[in-house]
């Protein structure tokens, strides 16, 4: 489903081919992720704001994109109009322990997960925004319930009770619908430090559901402190980008557009602020191709044996995931020779792959990263020639036209090469006729 208007259309890669990066320089947030997204791709506000309105009652404060600014940057904000705090926007829980003063937010007495989940059940929105919407509401509630060590449908919600925090998750839930099919990626989270404030007195920073949500993705401390990561901000880059995108996974593209959603709080010497980058990939070659992503693995070696390299390589091509792996012949320096190795795999297997390369060879650095890959569609036959079974693939070349080629293994038996290719030539044409009928 794409929510993009007619007009942007033109403009704007269809979202199937479309590469989002979100960069957390100040952290992420619901509000900071929803604002630097619309900044990014403006088409997405009308479908938001209308997603709202259909959950929205009448005396809850309508939600609103302004323009704004953070550490010097022009950014897109996002939050309830007429909100009386100083920032123009609701007022968030604050991280305490770093010398700062902050608003913390009223007590709630909380609001009950199974109450959440039926208000967005029974709103008239799209059937993917709610689908995503009530996907994120979930992550969040499975976490408070792992850490309280309650029921599911037990959870209260505090921190997250409120409309405000109730419309971030609606207005991530029609972004991630309008861009379904688009590659996400994203920069290792920021660690924040200190404490946050909550309901259940002051936690340390990250917040334990926080914690729980992105188990596994990578982090850094970049000596800011204060809760740099939410929640809700959590839920959402658990439910679009894996954490093998995090942190070193980098998206290939043409860059169209960048924006900049901010938060509420200044950080020190760092503008608070999520930076959207979306590329276009490759987009003229969609209708006539499938898509997916892989990880690359490059790397050379100067000081292995060729039968140590030939064991490395059978060891590699035995590793679960590893979709390809080659290896060919340059000059380094001082004109030595060195055998560089190109891998590509499968992206949840990159990061067990890449343990193997520094296993197996004598490598000191490997070159990873994510790239879109465009398959022809394709089909096998089998077919059978003086006895022998044949397969073949066929492949569906844009427009009308098809290619085939016939398994060597199927034929390696097969006297002469001679023979062997007439086996190949009497298969592939078999193939191509049992695929015209």
């Amino acid at each position: 489903m794409s929510c993009l208007s007619s007009a942007d259309a033109v403009t704007l890669p269809p979202p199937e081919s479309l590469a989002v990066h979100l960069d957390l320089v100040g952290g992420i947030s619901g509000d900071m992720f929803v604002a630097a997204m619309v900044d990014a791709l403006p088409a997405l506000a009308a479908p938001i704001l209308a997603e709202l309105a259909a959950v929205r009652t009448i005396t809850e404060r309508a939600p609103a994109f302004r323009e704004t600014s953070s550490g010097g940057l022009r950014a897109q904000g996002f939050g309830l109009e007429g909100s009386a705090n100083a920032a123009g926007w609701r007022t968030t829980s604050g991280a305490v322990g770093d010398g700062r003063k902050e608003s913390i937010a009223p007590a709630h007495a909380g609001t009950a997960y199974t109450a959440q989940r039926r208000r967005l059940a029974d709103a008239p929105l799209t059937a993917p925004t709610r689908d995503h919407a009530l996907a994120l509401l979930e992550l969040l509630a499975d976490a408070e319930a792992r850490v309280h060590g309650t029921p599911l449908d037990a959870v209260h919600f505090h921190e997250l009770a409120d409309w405000d925090s109730l419309m971030d998750v609606v207005a991530a839930g029609c972004i991630a619908a309008c861009l379904d099919g688009a590659h996400w990626t994203a920069s290792a989270l920021p660690f924040g430090g200190g404490r946050v404030r909550t309901a259940h007195g002051q936690l340390p920073v990250p917040p334990p559901a926080t914690s729980l949500l992105l188990t596994g993705y990578p982090w850094l401390d970049d000596g800011v402190a204060g809760e740099r990561v939410t929640p809700t901000g959590a839920a959402i880059l658990r439910h679009l980008v894996p954490a093998e995108r995090c942190g070193t996974w980098y998206p290939s593209g043409r860059l169209v557009s960048v924006g900049c959603g901010a938060g509420t709080r200044t950080l020190p010497g760092l503008p608070n602020i999520v930076r959207a980058l979306v590329l276009s990939r490759d987009a003229a070659l969609i209708a006539d191709t499938d898509s997916d992503n892989v990880a690359v693995i490059e790397f050379d070696v100067d000081d292995m044996t060729g039968e140590e390299i030939a064991v490395a390589c059978d060891r590699l091509r035995a590793e679960s995931g590893l979709i390809d792996l080659s290896i060919g012949t340059r000059h380094g320096k001082k004109g030595r020779p060195v055998i560089d190795f190109r891998l590509l795999a499968t992206p949840q297997s990159a990061a067990r792959i890449a343990s193997a390369c520094f296993t197996e060879t004598s490598t000191l650095g490997l070159r990873v990263r994510d790239e879109c890959r465009r398959l022809l569609r394709r089909a096998e036959f089998a077919a059978t020639v003086d006895g022998a079974n044949v397969r073949v693939k066929v492949a569906q070349r844009p427009g009308a036209a098809r290619t085939a080629k016939a398994e060597q293994d199927d034929v390696i038996a097969t006297p002469t090469l001679g023979v062997r290719r007439q086996t190949q030539a009497a298969a592939v044409q078999r193939a191509l006729d049992d695929g015209d009928e």
